[in-house]
């Protein structure tokens, strides 16, 4: 678009987001914080919130995109709260807000910006893939059906998936990555295309002397989106009767729609105890993702319950991004053929 200008949102006009936010979705945008000004501008003020906007020239803000800093120190953000005015769809203006945002991000050192797409279109998708972001996995499920997308590729209401992508700005440590067996190659694909500085490698047998008895893991809820994630600090021994306990009680008892397991990507035991307990544990691959509790990357799995996936109703924007979908589905499949 012409004479746009993009600039970062005020603490004090924090109403304009919830604006554009009740414009585009009602009620239904799947952060509660969103429809609140007040808890905008703290979050601005405390630097956990950095609102890029787009400015026509008379003055309308016609879009709104966020980084999100989950913690102070944190050195990957999180992209997102992307919001676009029907009359400004299609002139690139996600990608140019985005861009913006990216180039500061840049020069503050930030390592990388991790964010979800919307699966039920490809366009939020291709403006990622234009500024240099890769996907690194599929969430499915994770938009709970209450969410209104008048540009989903599926008219009925239910569940709908997000793409994981992420964007490199600046070389990390080099560091080890301990994948298992099973997701080793694609795990590998994703480390490529993306420029995580990380290598995948083999964990030795000496490894297997630190395992410890007990598995350290604590379970956060989504209450928005019906889910729960359950994120391993450190793998034990118990690690598949300690997580197929949580997930009973999870699904069964507090109905959540999925449950998804993250496990930290740095520490061999991951790699040793889910080369020997995956097929027991009936979680499938969802992709590679940042989780705040823990340092490092994290392998995220994803074991689906009250979810009706259809392909059909999943885009993609790229190879990458096509080859990708096709693996976390067949995942998914022989995960539940065989916790059946």
């Amino acid at each position: 678009m012409d004479d746009v200008e993009i600039r970062f949102l005020r603490a004090d006009e924090a109403h304009i987001l919830t604006d554009l936010v009740t414009d585009a979705y009602g009620s239904t945008y799947d952060a509660d914080w969103v429809y609140e000004p007040a808890e905008i501008s703290q979050r601005i003020e405390a630097g956990a919130l950095i609102s890029t906007i787009g400015v026509l020239s008379d003055g309308t803000v016609a879009g709104h995109m966020a980084l999100m800093r989950e913690e102070p120190d944190a050195s990957v953000l999180h992209a997102g709260v992307a919001v676009v005015t029907e009359a400004a769809r299609g002139h690139h203006l996600f990608t140019s807000m985005k861009q913006y945002a990216a180039l500061w991000a840049k020069g503050q050192g930030v390592l990388g910006i991790f964010s979800e797409a919307t699966a039920a279109h490809p366009y939020s998708q291709k403006a990622n893939i234009d500024l240099g972001a890769h996907e690194t996995g599929f969430l499915l499920g994770w938009i709970p059906d209450s969410v209104s997308n008048d540009a989903a590729l599926a008219k009925d209401t239910r569940r709908q998936s997000v793409a994981l992508f992420y964007l490199k700005e600046n070389d990390g440590h080099d560091r080890p990555i301990y994948a298992p067996t099973r997701h080793r190659g694609i795990i590998e694909n994703i480390v490529t295309a993306t420029g995580i500085s990380g290598r995948v490698v083999k964990a030795s047998h000496l490894n297997v002397r630190g395992i410890g008895e007990s598995t350290s893991m604590m379970i956060s809820h989504k209450e928005d989106h019906n889910l729960a994630i359950i994120t391993v600090h450190q793998p034990g021994r118990d690690l598949s009767k300690v997580v197929l306990k949580a997930r009973e009680e999870l699904v069964t008892h507090a109905g959540r729609d999925a449950v998804y397991l993250d496990l930290p990507l740095n520490d061999p035991a991951t790699e040793i105890i889910l080369d020997a307990d995956l097929t027991s544990l009936g979680f499938a691959f969802a992709g590679v993702f940042p989780n705040k509790y823990l340092d490092g990357d994290a392998l995220r799995l994803q074991s689906l319950h009250n979810v009706d996936i259809h392909a059909a109703d999943i885009s993609t924007a790229s190879d990458h991004g096509r080859e990708l979908l096709s693996y976390v589905l067949s995942d998914v499949t022989t995960t539940q053929a065989n916790r059946n």
